[in-house]
């Protein structure tokens, strides 16, 4: 399947993106927290570090060492398609912890229900549903059920209503922190 060097970097590519997801949502939660509950504010944000990380290095990549394959329409389509529905994720994600959401419980129930569409669309595309056994339909029932399992069991703090500037960042703005 893999050589013993390839299997190695699958791994650490693995662990980059379950670290860097799994702290998306609370950082995410932070800046939006510092920007008093912004809604767009954090979302041109996460747009800046994505045109950052996805535009600019790969045409540096791509300049510098090249890269096999070639642009076409449905490819570009489909990537973009991609691109879209993680922006319109990244907003979902943005909405949810205005509205009062905590990481604590929104981000297992987004990662926990992703892999469920994930799957499905998947084995849509693959046209593989006779392939589905039933011992695969009972672990992604288990990973929606663990997801909302997390809800309905999340470390209860005190109450609190839509994200508002931290303290350190309520003190800044009301000592001239700022331009007047």
């Amino acid at each position: 399947m893999f050589k013993s060097g390839e299997f190695l970097l699958v791994l650490g590519a693995i662990a980059l993106t379950a670290i860097c997801w799994g702290a998306y949502g609370p950082v995410l939660h932070r800046g939006q927290t510092a920007m008093g509950g912004s809604r767009l504010r954090p979302l041109l944000c996460v747009g800046m570090a994505y045109f950052v990380i996805a535009v600019v290095v790969p045409i540096l990549v791509l300049y510098l060492r090249g890269e096999k394959g070639d642009w076409s329409f449905w490819g570009t389509v489909w990537s973009a398609g991609g691109g879209i529905a993680g922006a319109l994720g990244a907003l979902g994600i943005i909405l949810a912890f205005n509205f009062g959401g905590s990481p604590s419980y929104v981000m297992p129930l987004v990662f926990g229900c992703a892999p469920v569409v994930n799957a499905f669309l998947t084995i849509y595309w693959a046209g593989n549903w006779r392939d589905v056994s039933p011992m695969f339909l009972a672990g992604l029932i288990l990973v929606a059920v663990g997801a909302f399992t997390v809800l309905f069991f999340a470390p209860k703090g005190k109450a609190h209503g839509p994200a508002h500037p931290t303290p350190e960042v309520a003190q800044v703005a009301d000592h001239g922190g700022g331009a007047h």
